[in-house]
């Protein structure tokens, strides 16, 4: 007699930043290869929208407040993936014009939002959860057009590389995304001036379909490049000088 099979346990995800742009292009994706999806954004009823698309959970939150995460975590009964999303930018060229008001804003949601996310969420993803944390290509190169953005950016990829290690232990992975420039509205008037140059802009789905990949890698700690024609690419960071003395030369910092 043959014995009944049980159904495969769907994988439980949450979204950072669901609500819109990337953050619901990753939604729909997740959902769709048969995640349970949690919603979390600052717009409660972009989140609610965003979840009943794919018979979801919203959560109305702000990524930047620790209390928020501690409540996020408190109501997850188990996790297995996380995609931290939440992004916005200044705007701001000039540093002199960024008010202490966007300033805090923009490190609050874009660095505060995934250091606090991980924090929080690790405990629920040790044995084989998996983190991915939107970064961009302002995270690899100079952006002077937002430098407050791009700092940001250099920050997450810098934090996914170095956490990596320590969350590999726990059995965590955590990768970045790193994408070009994506038609959302975070774009605002600068979408116009794209396209009046013919400068070409990711669709969304784009990077949801990079956020899989890195997804289903298997790997740790690095980068996924995203751009207009192209799948995603891991990114090849080249080693930095090490030091040249007699004795000394390729031995790395016992930190």
């Amino acid at each position: 007699m043959d014995r009944a099979v049980a159904p495969a346990k769907r994988e439980a995800a949450l979204v950072t930043g669901g609500a819109s742009g990337i953050g619901r292009a990753i939604v729909r994706r997740l959902a769709q290869d048969g995640a349970d999806v949690v919603v979390v954004d600052v717009d409660e009823v972009g989140a609610r929208r965003a979840a009943e698309e794919v018979g979801g959970t919203p959560v109305a939150a702000d990524v930047a407040e620790p209390g928020a995460w501690t409540a996020i975590a408190a109501r997850l009964e188990r996790l297995d993936v996380a995609c931290l999303n939440a992004g916005v930018v200044t705007g701001t060229p000039l540093l002199a014009d960024v008010s202490d008001e966007d300033y805090r804003r923009v490190l609050g949601v874009n660095v505060d939002g995934v250091v606090l996310g991980v924090r929080a969420l690790a405990p629920l993803l040790e044995g084989g959860g998996r983190i991915v944390v939107t970064a961009s290509l302002a995270g690899l190169t100079a952006v002077p057009s937002d430098p407050l953005y791009a700092g940001t950016k250099h920050f997450l990829v810098g934090f996914v590389r170095s956490v990596a290690p320590q969350l590999a232990e726990r059995g965590i992975a955590i990768n970045a995304v790193c994408p070009g420039i994506v038609d959302t509205p975070l774009l605002g008037d600068g979408r116009a001036r794209l396209e009046a140059a013919g400068f070409p802009l990711l669709d969304p789905d784009d990077v949801a379909e990079a956020v899989a990949t890195a997804l289903a890698d298997g790997g740790t700690g690095q980068a996924w490049t995203c751009q207009p024609g192209s799948v995603a690419e891991l990114y090849r960071f080249r080693g930095v000088p090490g030091p040249r003395v007699p004795g000394g030369e390729g031995v790395t910092p016992p930190l």
